[in-house]
């Protein structure tokens, strides 16, 4: 049985966490799950209640509701990709072990069934968080979901757009997002899904097969190159958008 007022979230004392997910229970209204996400996993930060609810976001993952159970896999999978955070939980990938094997199986199932592509985004994100992927369990949604990623050029440290999506594929200086005219930006360079490796394939293959062919392509742009509109440096997108992550 969880002791509760033993373990703390974002706004204090995880005591008051038994009444919001009952009542996430009998009425899964928007609102009460964004008050969930505030308190479990605020601005990317996790806290022991956070691995708490763990159990609970596996039920509510392999129910048959899908709307509850992609809600329930999303923020569970930021959660753990918040795992090696300080949030005096311990080794929570090994406590939690059964809690993450049934999370990551039921995400899995319901890529292959979710055909929304923001959806399906936000669980691809939720199980790299389930298989401890360092960095794409933070940040995959954020770019291809927002299709916008933000970066420095490593030539001259301009800050810069990686656009990804309806508006096209290119990169744009800072100025762009004040601008509500056609900004001169660099038309990305894709990478020959042949030549991706790592986790890029993987995702590439991945949604290929699922038939999420609009995802497969935003990725190998998401794996592939920029210029800089300022410096004319190319880079890498990948390694820019993971710049500041741990090594």
């Amino acid at each position: 049985m969880t002791d509760w007022s033993q373990l703390s979230h974002a706004y204090g004392s995880a005591e008051d966490m038994p009444t919001l997910l009952g009542r996430i229970a009998r009425e899964p209204e928007p609102e009460l799950w964004s008050d969930l996400w505030s308190a479990l996993c605020h601005q990317g930060s996790v806290y022991s209640a956070s691995f708490a609810a763990l159990p609970w976001l596996a039920d509510v993952a392999g129910s048959d509701d899908r709307e509850q159970a992609v809600n329930a896999l999303t923020l569970a999978g930021a959660i753990m990709a918040g795992a090696e955070q300080q949030h005096g939980a311990g080794d929570v990938r090994t406590h939690h072990a059964v809690e993450v094997e049934s999370l990551l199986a039921a995400a899995n199932q319901h890529l292959r069934m979710t055909s929304d592509r923001i959806d399906y985004i936000h669980l691809l994100e939720a199980m790299l968080g389930f298989e401890g992927v360092v960095g794409w369990s933070e940040d995959l949604a954020q770019g291809l979901g927002n299709e916008e990623y933000e970066v420095d050029c490593p030539g001259c440290e301009a800050g810069l757009f990686i656009v990804l999506g309806e508006r096209g594929f290119f990169s744009a200086s800072e100025d762009y997002a004040l601008s509500d005219d056609d900004v001169e930006g660099r038309p990305l360079l894709p990478a020959n899904p042949a030549d991706l490796d790592g986790v890029g394939r993987r995702l590439h293959d991945i949604a290929i097969s699922d038939g999420q062919h609009e995802v497969a392509h935003a990725l190998t742009h998401v794996f592939g190159h920029a210029t800089c509109p300022d410096c004319e440096t190319g880079f890498s997108v990948a390694d820019q958008v993971g710049a500041d992550w741990p090594a």
